[in-house]
């Protein structure tokens, strides 16, 4: 998701510079990345729940840690982690192309574009 992401800017980007766009491929313009912006949130709001889960999970292990210093737990909690952290990566990457994207959208739907 993130490389289609990347491309999608890229050809945005490519876009932006075309210096005589006329209104009805900028129309175009905007009822495709409209249709992205949809795309890209689902998958922001679906790593999101997952992101949120485990790190929920994160913290019961950390606990369970915590409390009963069970070597068991201890390894769930490195687990966990592992997974997290590239969770909390991917998720941060979409945030950051939605952002963008709604800056492109500006930028596409402003009238000296």
């Amino acid at each position: 998701m993130e490389k289609r992401l990347k491309r999608y800017t890229a050809d945005l980007a490519q876009k932006m510079a075309i210096p005589d766009l006329t209104e009805a491929q900028r129309q175009a313009v905007l009822a495709d990345l409209l249709v992205q912006i949809g795309f890209f949130q689902h998958e922001r709001l679906i790593h999101l729940l997952v992101t949120l889960a485990f790190a929920v999970l994160a913290l019961i292990a950390l606990l369970a840690v915590a409390i009963s210093g069970n070597v068991w737990y201890a390894g769930a909690l490195i687990l966990i982690a592992c997974l997290l952290i590239p969770y909390v990566r991917h998720y941060f990457v979409l945030e950051n192309g939605v952002q963008k994207l709604y800056e492109y959208y500006d930028w596409f739907s402003s009238p000296q574009a």
